[in-house]
């Protein structure tokens, strides 16, 4: 592992770690934040995970959260959205599939499936290294925005009793019914909607194994409110199930990281109640 940069901040310090994946097969880059108290102790840990077009990079400078995390001691891992230097043909056409829109899922379609393995690389290898090699205690949350909102409320599911919290900022609710899921899903997975049902949450959430709070923030003014994200899906799978969901519509707010940096503070400390018992 190597330390791209360092930079201090509220009396913490943001890395850049570069390493080589075994998941994506290919060298990654996550960020990660560490507040003041571990230099003294193990520290619990937030993962969040971007949306489309970003890098490790865009929550760390954006969202404001290292105040906060450095008054709770949180430490926030960012790994990156997608693997990097694989240039498959068209990887780089479209914004909304391929590079940086790894919709955090294990591909199993050629060419995909050699590298774009961001579930395993999320929810098994990254908590691996920084566990191996940061001082943090194993206790986790997670949480994202958009594509990383998906991924969160995927990874959740599907791994009960690996985090103690989780949330959300505009999740992509149910990708199956959109047509940035659609077009990621079937060029991933292949065309059997079946195979789709693993990596939408709208789908998964009925079923839940363990049924943590989940808090969800989503702006009234967002673009892709009715089209691409479809909250109102998973709030109905939600109500079926008897799921605990707070789903807060935060009127005149769009889906851009003005909103995100609003609403992160009270986000920190949805997932601090759990993390810091």
């Amino acid at each position: 592992m190597e330390v791209v940069s360092s930079t201090r901040t509220f009396g913490g310090e943001i890395q850049r770690v570069k390493h080589h994946s075994n998941a994506c097969d290919c060298d990654m880059i996550f960020g990660i934040f560490l507040p003041p108290q571990a230099k003294t102790k193990s520290v619990p840990v937030l993962y969040w995970l971007s949306g489309l077009t970003c890098t490790d990079e865009n929550f760390m400078i954006k969202a404001g959260a290292q105040r906060v995390a450095a008054e709770l001691g949180i430490a926030i891992v960012c790994p990156d959205t997608s693997p990097r230097g694989t240039n498959f043909p068209g990887e780089h056409d479209d914004w909304d599939f391929g590079s940086s829109a790894g919709f955090y899922v294990n591909a199993t379609q050629e060419p995909w499936s050699r590298n774009y393995r961001m579930y395993d690389y999320v929810t098994q290898e990254l908590p691996g290294l920084v566990n191996q090699h940061f001082p943090v205690t194993g206790k986790c949350g997670i949480s994202g925005h958009s594509m990383g909102g998906h991924g969160a409320l995927v990874c959740y599911l599907r791994n009960p009793g690996q985090y103690a919290s989780v949330s959300a900022f505009a999740p992509i609710c149910h990708p199956s019914d959109c047509s940035w899921g659609q077009k990621a899903l079937s060029n991933y997975l292949g065309e059997d909607r079946n195979d789709w049902v693993n990596y939408d949450a709208a789908l998964l959430i009925g079923d839940a194994a363990e049924k943590l709070p989940l808090l969800i923030d989503q702006g009234t003014e967002d673009t892709w409110l009715t089209d691409q994200l479809k909250p109102g899906s998973l709030e109905q799978a939600c109500i079926a199930s008897h799921y605990p969901l707070q789903l807060r519509m935060q009127e005149g707010y769009d889906h851009g990281y003005y909103f995100v940096s609003t609403f992160i503070e009270e986000h920190l400390r949805h997932h601090a109640r759990a993390l810091l018992k």
